[in-house]
């Protein structure tokens, strides 16, 4: 409970009595760092003290503190038992504090500041393969996105059962029992996130070597739950890119009716005869073309590095001043008046959209409704009529037939269609709404 969801390390439940036996082990490597950029001043001397955090189901790992050194080399390897493959590790890179003196002057509260954080999810690693890349070290700032240098680690995953065992590992359920019988809410859960993260901050700042606070929070991500408008931003390209193959094929579509590439229409011409007189093939034809895609992207997959934090699936990378302030802020929050009121303005700007979006998302179910509760009788009347017509129709004509009337009429020549409006679409566009009713 101490991690999110999309990060977690560790599904096992607390009982050990319930542990699965490991399905293998992830070997990492700490190399070293290069390029790191000086994180205070001592004496008049930029220098940083680098000491880096992995961590990975309960396990924490900190390597020695090397003094002084922006390319601090470790060479210092690690090792975990896997328990489920759908899991992720955790490296962290930090610089430590150590009661030093900055600028002759010793500070007493200073933490030890974040320099980059590395997550590499142990399903991405083929079995038995040494990963040994450098990844850039990326942190978010309250004045942007800054490149505090770079990571070299080395990974390896190895298997201590056979593949088919790994394959039933990914038809199990995730989470133990209870949680499916019992399932906890979404408050309650956050809840029990942001308590479990204090008891393992307060359990590790006493182990030797101790953890800082700071640190345990940032590689357990205990803040990813604050509102930001980049992390808005970034969900809606990633729903856009989601839905980007739809519309893909939406366009095929239409192109193909349009009859743009005549021969590519001719050929679903004959396709579609040949799934409507044998429609058994239509379930293999279907499942075929997704083995067939998915063999052709095999050419692309990722080989030589690891997917690691991106600044543009982030929109770390363009994101406003204002809104990384906001994301910054505390909560309450600490800013002036004047600015609380500028972010509330601008969020009623951004809800007035979605509240329309959601108006019509509800005006286009009540008219799907409105189709048989009689609140517009004409049109109710008209649908009704229609359906008893179609069942009719349905029942005399052979289903065949049918099929291959409506398949040869959709995809007709453009010489032959209207240009406006379809006569369904304007008579679906007439159909009343609760917005009439609406204050």
């Amino acid at each position: 409970m101490d991690e999110s969801a999309h990060v977690c390390s560790d599904f096992r439940p607390t009982a050990r009595q319930l542990w699965k036996p490991p399905v293998g082990t992830v070997e990492l490597g700490i190399v070293g760092c290069k390029n790191l950029i000086p994180m205070k001043t001592i004496n008049g001397k930029g220098t940083t003290d680098a000491y880096s955090v992995a961590k990975y189901g309960q396990k924490w790992v900190r390597t020695r503190t090397i003094s002084d050194a922006l390319d601090p080399k470790w060479n210092e390897q690690y090792t975990w038992r896997v328990y489920d493959p759908c899991t992720v590790l955790s490296i962290g890179v930090f610089d430590s504090y150590g009661g030093q003196e900055t600028n002759g002057l010793k500070e007493a509260t200073r933490q030890d500041y974040r320099i980059g954080k590395v997550r590499i999810r142990i399903s991405t690693l083929q079995t038995s393969r040494v990963y040994r890349n450098t990844y850039p070290l990326l942190l978010l700032t309250p004045s942007g996105l800054k490149k505090m240098g770079d990571i070299e680690i080395a990974v390896r995953f190895v298997r201590a059962v056979p593949t088919l065992d790994i394959f039933h590992v990914y038809t199990q359920p995730m989470l133990p029992l209870m949680h499916h019988i019992k399932p906890l809410g979404v408050v309650q859960q956050d809840l029990l996130r942001n308590a479990a993260s204090k008891v393992v901050a307060q359990h590790l700042s006493r182990s030797e070597p101790p953890l800082p606070r700071e640190v345990v929070l940032y590689m357990l991500d205990a803040d990813t739950h604050v509102f930001s408008m980049r992390k808005v931003r970034a969900n809606w390209y990633r729903i856009i890119n989601v839905i980007a193959g739809v519309i893909d094929v939406l366009r095929w579509i239409e192109d193909t009716r349009s009859w743009r590439n005549p021969t590519a229409t001719l050929l679903v011409h004959a396709l579609l005869v040949m799934l409507v007189w044998f429609p058994d093939l239509i379930v293999p034809t279907v499942a075929f073309y997704i083995f067939v895609v998915g063999a052709w992207n095999y050419r692309f997959r990722s080989r030589g590095s690891l997917p690691h934090l991106d600044a543009k699936i982030s929109q770390a990378d363009v994101v406003d001043r204002d809104e990384l302030d906001e994301e910054f802020d505390t909560m309450p929050s600490s800013r002036s008046p004047d600015i609380v009121r500028a972010r509330y303005d601008k969020l009623r700007t951004l809800g007035a959209r979605v509240q329309t979006v959601l108006g019509d998302f509800a005006t286009q179910g009540e008219r799907m409704q409105a189709l048989v509760t009689w609140r517009d009788p004409r049109a109710t009347g008209i649908f009704v009529g229609l359906c008893f017509v179609v069942a009719v129709v349905l029942y005399l004509v052979p289903s065949k037939m049918v099929a291959m009337a409506s398949g040869f009429y959709y995809l007709r020549h453009p010489m032959f269609r209207d240009r406006m409006p379809s006569p369904a679409l304007n008579f679906f566009r007439r159909l009343p709404s609760l917005t009439t009713q609406m204050m």
